[in-house]
């Protein structure tokens, strides 16, 4: 029976911080043998489409988990879309407009940001083709699955963040480190686990001949779904902890090793 592997990106499959742009010839010949043997390749991120490397959609992936679970596209065909609800959306945006906090709308196909949002433009323009995003726009047309938030004087507004919606019932968020002042807000009841479950129901293929690889901690639902969960030797140590199998880091080609030993290996015995 056929098998689907999801794969995080960033951490994953390349690594962005240490000029890691694209996989190494070792992981994409890995991913190509998957698919000429007739199983499923995925992409399972916390992005939006327009966010993922051209070099990334170079793979010929089958499908898509994108926003945190928020949309599932396998093929052409759009299996799962749920936005956030638009009265919460409102409530966010009056609160930033009142707070000087910049943000951009992430979509499906594509992202929105006011033509004022120099912050925001700034800080995107370190990592994507800002002249890709949609910058005339009417906000109340748009159906948003995640939206992302930069202000110069952030530490003053993200305990309203935090205690007004990152602590609630409906959406969670992270901020990175990494990212400076910048904090992702989406739905805390759609992840990566539910995305690929939704794939998985599409495809019809059993959760048992399903594979993720992930390093951070917004990939600890879908380790924790599919029949074998594989950490990144460079993961956080929770995922580490859950996952089913540790494979070396992104740079010791982790992902290979991981698809030649626990999928391609296990299968041909």
């Amino acid at each position: 029976m056929r098998k689907a592997a999801f794969f995080d990106i960033d951490g994953t499959l390349i690594d962005v911080s240490k000029g890691m742009n694209e996989p190494s010839a070792r992981v994409r010949a890995a991913l190509r043998r998957l698919k000429d043997e007739g199983n499923y390749i995925f992409i399972a991120s916390g992005r939006p489409i327009e966010f993922i490397d051209p070099e990334i959609m170079t793979l010929e992936f089958d499908g898509f988990v994108l926003m945190n679970g928020a949309v599932v596209q396998v093929g052409d065909n759009i299996v799962f879309d749920e936005p956030i609800d638009r009265k919460l959306v409102e409530e966010l945006i009056g609160f930033c407009d009142a707070h000087g906090v910049e943000y951009i709308f992430e979509s499906h196909p594509c992202v929105y940001l006011k033509k004022n949002f120099k912050l925001m433009e700034a800080f995107f323009n370190r990592f994507l083709d800002v002249g890709r995003f949609v910058r005339e726009f009417d906000q109340e047309k748009i159906a948003v699955h995640k939206m992302e938030f930069v202000s110069g004087h952030f530490d003053e507004a993200i305990k309203d963040f935090h205690d007004r919606w990152l602590n609630s019932d409906v959406l969670t968020g992270i901020t990175d480190p990494s990212h400076y002042n910048n904090l992702e807000l989406y739905s805390r009841k759609n992840t990566k686990g539910s995305g690929i479950l939704h794939a998985l129901e599409y495809l019809n293929i059993p959760v048992e001949n399903s594979f993720a690889f992930g390093d951070g901690l917004n990939d600890l639902e879908m380790i924790q779904t599919v029949g074998c969960g594989c950490a990144m030797g460079n993961g956080n140590p929770k995922l580490k902890a859950l996952a089913k199998h540790t494979v070396p880091s992104v740079h010791e080609d982790g992902v290979a090793v991981g698809i030649e030993k626990y999928i391609l290996e296990a299968t041909h015995g």
